[in-house]
């Protein structure tokens, strides 16, 4: 792994700070921003590197060269940023959801959209059978952020399931992770089990996260490695897909309370069919800010 000055891991940790401010939005994957920011391969490399072949190297030839060969530093770094996120801007996140929903969600459109533009970018070359896993992975994605939440369940094996789906969504771009669990229905016994420090759950759950992460590393490496083109298609198929759920302007059709947290069933509406102020213009100069910070990170991350 490429050896990091102190003005370099200062940049992680801010591309870190971002991927933690995405994952507190629902429907928005701080994998997406991971991507853009030009660290997505690292990230799921140096995941892929928590192995039985790693932790051998620290046996045999010490901890330096076992923290070398994990990339620690990167993770350390990229974890403490988004840390940092989750506890500082947690409130005020939830405040703009319940305040200004449209220039919020607005702004995370434009953020998205232009994602799809630089992921897309990667592809190298267009054909016929990338262009239709493109799609595949548009509908796909399309379809998860239309169902409703489930019923709630909290069976063990059922809530290492959805930890493990859950993480796996929160690493793919495009797909937020806490969405997954709402839609499981097991947010509320999550909710729940951290509110009362039930450890059973909480360590089934963690196990799940870990068992789903390790695993669905070593396969997105696998297929970064081997069919990177193919693989670049479905992702930007997935963060396409993803900008259904995070349509600025909806019509509420029913809620539903889950443990503490009232789930709102609702359709993307035009913002003119929108029952109140559609703040068109707000949600306009939001949106255009969204996209043009995305390229400027983009532009960043290229740069050597």
């Amino acid at each position: 792994m490429e050896r990091r000055n102190l003005l370099q891991h200062f940049y992680i940790l801010l591309k870190g700070m971002a991927m933690g401010i995405a994952e507190l939005v629902p429907g928005v994957s701080g994998g997406t921003i991971a991507f853009v920011a030009g660290i997505y391969e690292e990230f799921i490399g140096t995941i892929n590197n928590v192995n039985l072949k790693t932790l051998q190297v620290w046996r045999e030839e010490g901890f330096k060269s076992f923290w070398n060969a994990l990339n620690g530093n990167f993770l350390v770094v990229l974890l403490l940023g988004m840390a940092i996120s989750i506890l500082s801007f947690t409130r005020l996140i939830k405040w703009l959801l319940e305040n200004e929903p449209i220039a919020l969600w607005s702004f995370f459109f434009g953020l998205v959209l232009a994602s799809v533009a630089v992921v897309a970018k990667n592809i190298k070359k267009w054909t016929v059978p990338v262009i239709g896993l493109l799609l595949v992975g548009a509908i796909f994605a399309y379809f998860i952020t239309s169902l409703p939440p489930s019923t709630n369940s909290a069976s063990l094996p059922y809530i290492f399931f959805s930890g493990a789906l859950a993480i796996c969504a929160m690493v793919l771009p495009g797909i937020s992770g806490s969405f997954i669990l709402v839609l499981l229905g097991s947010y509320k016994t999550v909710i729940d089990a951290i509110d009362e420090k039930d450890f059973k759950i909480l360590i089934t759950m963690a196990l799940g996260i870990i068992f789903g992460i390790l695993s669905f590393a070593r396969l997105l490496k696998w297929m970064f490695d081997h069919y990177k083109n193919i693989t670049l298609a479905i992702l930007t198929g997935f963060i396409l897909g993803s900008l259904n759920k995070i349509w600025p302007w909806k019509r509420i059709l029913e809620t539903k309370t889950i443990g503490k947290k009232t789930i709102i069933i609702d359709e993307n509406v035009s913002p003119f069919a929108f029952e109140g102020d559609h703040q068109l213009m707000y949600a306009i100069i939001a949106a255009i800010f969204g996209f043009s910070l995305i390229f400027m990170l983009e532009k960043t991350a290229s740069k050597k």
